[in-house]
């Protein structure tokens, strides 16, 4: 449907001509509760629902044409200014055409539109536990169209008033304030008649619907008193920990109310914990959907608190930055984003009461970390995108609008002072407020505040791709104190086929100096200075004693690469868990992580630093970070003709810390799920199917619902266990998320018979929900089963174009990044993938999915010759 992609010249000219000033939107939810089996459910088994949009819009110029979108099986009704238009003239491509427009216009639109099992548009579910029905919409980039007739871009902003009729007893959930509801016409039924919502962007607005459970509360300061409201299903509800999630909510009304000096914009704050959500959460206004395994139904580790405590935070600052002021064009995509990530995690390092102050610990040893990674893909781009169309916003949900655009704001505070920082949002709050906005205008009211000059910072950071590479350079003097110190700057070259050069940039770090005292690696010196060009001197250093560690980046101030001089490297290799502070602990366990996805550390020497040092290392963050780290190593950069003695060592060291870890705490947890993940011995896979049954234990460790699944997992995908075991696991936790593991286990089973099964539910039909399509291909990708899946290489390729074609965005992605044949590391790959990339001539979007997977083949290839040369030694 070429209808749907909407171009931002497309976009641009309609704003131009339009202005939008209100929606009334009635939806007619009555009939949700229908299997997908009934005769009455609609089209595709999955439903229809009634829709009737009225919007009222005005035209700079009378007579003009123009369009709105929509997607939708059909359209029963078009009237503008009282004409009826036959739906089979003007709807075409998900576009209906408004001729002859008048200078004020009034246009109703009455269709039937589709429940999805996507995540996008009105997804329905049906829980198993209690046979009922729950819907949310979720509407970035271009979704609200699958529910109501719209004009689906960020600068046409309107009001909204809904009004759903839905089955009596339900729970109903928008932007406004949820009304009483009154009866309905059809018996069981209800209608929920909200009032209009502010001026916001139509892909903010939401309804969740169903038997949600809500528990209730409200931040109150001085006058001040805003309603707060968590939901999620019944099923879930007795995981639910409301008081904590509250707890967080508040910090964040005070911080960001105080920081920003504008009063929340909304009349309620609603967090509903919604089923199969594609993406963490969704900042839609006043009404925040977050995925539901969020609700911790296990014992997890304050990581995983921490991990949703920033995703609150996260979706918060969005009703400032992104709702209440708006990006004109998805271009400025990763502001709204990346703010959102820093004002999260400088909210959780500095507010009072927060349980989480080493915040940017995490961030640097798992954000950071995911946007070095994408800024070494052959699809690296600018901050500021480029961003043509709505495809080019869709596979733009990456690391560098979040991770990379929220250090680079980092460097900028560090750049300009927090405080001018903060005060520049403030103006640009006041000056924007229900408007929409482009990057110039926040950097108009920065240079207002803190009187520099942030055009060339612009360039330099944001209108250029890649990332730099510091190095510290030194020389001693005959009495061993410091003779010279330099910081060394490279700007390597993009990889081949991104667009752009490699530019030096300004940088403003710490150096840090670090000295064992008591057996502790602790902060001696610090000094903090601009750095520009290929070399910077440090003359502050000379003539003071060498320390044992220095560090650049040292608080993680910029944004590159930081590499450490041999000494420094040598101590650290030696003590890198004896650092007295998390964050240069994780700056150091990042530098050599990159190291060894750059080929500049050998795989098996990245494992003797992990089994050296990661049993000292008391943030758990960064320990299950670096589990994964090295899981990820082992699998993919190892010399293969090694690897199995590697992950033999790596599983001996899980167990030998599982064993050592203070019973009951986060550390055990963290390493016998890293031990569930790699299990291969005789030994080790007993020792996991005594702990699902019972026969064996560890002190203190509960072997609950989510740790026995993963336990099974791992014995099914060993052969150690058979579907039997997966039913019988299934029959005690008859839930969705059981329903979900369940599906990976099948998939994981070691034979080929299970391997065609997952492989035809996932690319042969197209019936799985979401999440469970999700599950399925993280069953069918086991990294023991490389022979299995070998013949699944050719299959791929002839099927990727089909798949993009026929699939909604989101499941398309999950299946063409999921089963990309990234565990055959091989040459054969890639001249297979550079074989269909010449041929099949893809669309942009898809092009950049397969060839961002190819480069994983490619560095997985670099990193195992290194690895395999260190094994010659």
């Amino acid at each position: 449907m070429p209808g749907t992609n909407l171009t931002r010249e497309e976009a641009r000219t309609r704003a131009q001509l339009l202005h939008v000033d209100a929606y009334d939107i009635e939806l007619d939810l009555g009939g949700a509760r229908l299997g997908p089996s009934s005769p009455e459910a609609g089209e595709e088994g999955g439903g229809t629902f009634r829709s009737t949009t009225v919007v009222r819009f005005t035209s700079r110029k009378p007579g003009a044409a123009s369009f709105i979108d929509l997607v939708a099986p059909t359209v029963h009704r078009v009237v503008l200014n009282g004409t009826e238009l036959d739906p089979a003239e003007v709807f075409a491509d998900s576009r209906i055409a408004l001729p002859s427009l008048a200078a004020e216009n009034e246009l109703t639109v009455v269709a039937d539109c589709a429940y999805t099992n996507t995540g996008e548009g009105l997804h329905r579910f049906v829980d198993p536990v209690d046979g009922e029905t729950y819907l949310y919409t979720q509407f970035e980039v271009p979704d609200a169209r699958r529910v109501f007739a719209s004009f689906e871009q960020p600068d046409l902003k309107a009001e909204f008033r809904f009004t759903v009729t839905a089955p009596a007893g339900w729970a109903v959930v928008s932007n406004s304030p949820t009304p009483e509801p009154v009866p309905g016409e059809a018996e069981g039924t209800q209608v929920w008649a909200f009032e209009p919502t502010p001026r916001i962007s139509s892909y903010i607005t939401a309804l969740i619907a169903g038997p949600y459970v809500g528990v209730f509360d409200a931040y109150e300061d001085g006058d001040q008193k805003v309603p707060l409201g968590v939901y999620c299903r019944p099923s879930l509800r007795e995981f639910l920990d409301p008081e904590q999630l509250f707890e967080v909510t508040k910090q964040g009304f005070a911080y960001f109310q105080q920081k920003f000096d504008h009063p929340y914009p909304f009349a309620k704050y609603d967090q509903l914990f919604v089923p199969e959500f594609n993406a963490g959460a969704m900042e839609n206004a006043g009404a925040v959907t977050i995925r539901d395994q969020y609700v911790f139904r296990s014992k997890v580790t304050d990581a995983a608190y921490e991990l949703r405590a920033e995703t609150i935070l996260h979706e918060l600052a969005h009703m400032w930055f992104g709702d209440l002021v708006t990006m004109e064009w998805w271009n400025d995509l990763w502001l709204n984003e990346s703010f959102a990530t820093f004002t999260s995690i400088i909210c959780q390092a500095e507010v009072e009461g927060s349980r989480w102050p080493h915040a940017w610990t995490t961030f640097a040893n798992s954000m950071k970390t995911w946007a070095y990674r994408q800024d070494q893909l052959p699809s690296t781009h600018p901050i500021m995108a480029e961003i043509n169309d709505l495809e080019d916003v869709q596979v733009n949900f990456d690391g560098i609008t979040y991770a990379k655009g929220a250090s680079v704001l980092k460097q900028l505070v560090a750049y300009v002072g927090k405080d001018e920082f903060f005060r520049g949002v403030q103006a640009y709050f006041k000056r924007h407020a229900w408007g929409n906005t482009r990057l110039v205008d926040l950097l108009g009211a920065l240079e207002e505040t803190s009187g520099r000059d942030l055009k060339a910072w612009s360039r330099a950071w944001l209108e250029t791709a890649g990332i730099n590479i510091l190095r510290p350079e030194l020389t001693l003097a005959e009495d061993g104190t410091v003779a010279s110190f330099a910081v060394l700057q490279e700007a390597p070259a993009l990889p081949a086929g991104a667009k752009g050069e490699a530019v030096l940039r300004p940088h403003r770090i710490a150096v840090g100096a670090y000295d064992l005292r008591d057996g502790k690696l602790v902060r001696t010196d610090r000094i903090e200075l601009d750095v520009d060009g290929e070399r910077t001197e440090v003359p502050q250093l000379a003539g003071r004693p060498r320390p044992a560690v220095f560090l650049l980046n040292d608080d993680d101030l910029s944004y590159a690469k930081v590499r450490l001089d041999a000494e420094s490297l040598a101590v650290v290799t030696e003590h890198l868990g004896d650092f007295a502070d998390s964050l240069p602990r994780a700056l150091c366990w990042a530098s050599a992580w990159d190291m060894t996805r750059d080929g500049e550390m050998a795989t098996r020497d990245y494992l003797a630093l992990v089994i050296s040092g990661l049993g000292r290392e008391s943030d758990i963050g960064v320990v299950q970070s670096v589990q994964r780290q090295v899981r990820l190593a082992l699998d993919l950069y190892a010399d293969p003709e090694w690897r199995e003695q590697g992950l033999t060592r790596w599983a001996e060291a899980c167990e030998e810390q599982l064993r050592a870890a203070a019973p009951g705490g986060d550390h055990q947890l963290a390493w016998a799920r890293a031990l569930s993940a790699v299990a291969r011995s005789a030994d080790h896979l007993a020792l996991l199917a005594g702990l699902l049954d019972g026969s064996q234990s560890v002190p203190g460790l509960a072997v609950d619902t989510e740790l026995r699944w993963a336990l099974l997992e791992r014995l099914v995908a060993t052969g150690a266990a058979d579907e039997k075991a997966v039913d019988a696991e299934l029959e005690r936790d008859r839930t969705a998320a059981g329903e979900r593991y369940a599906a990976t286990c099948r998939a994981s089973r070691p034979t080929a018979e299970a391997k065609a099964e997952a492989w035809a539910s996932v690319v042969e039909t197209d019936t799985l929900p979401n999440a469970v399509q999700e599950a399925v291909i993280g069953g069918f990708v086991q990294t023991d089963q490389r022979e299995l899946l070998a013949p699944y290489t050719e299959r791929y390729f002839a099927a990727a174009k089909d798949v993009f074609a026929s699939r909604t965005h989101e499941i398309a992605q999950q299946i063409i990044v999921g089963l990309y044949p990234s565990l055959q590391v091989e040459q054969a790959t890639l001249d297979a993938t550079d074989a269909w990339l010449a041929s099949a001539e893809p669309a942009p979007a898809l092009r950049r999915m397969v060839v961002e997977s190819r480069a994983g083949v490619e560095r997985a290839l670099r990193a195992q010759a290194a690895d395999r040369a260190a094994g010659g030694r």
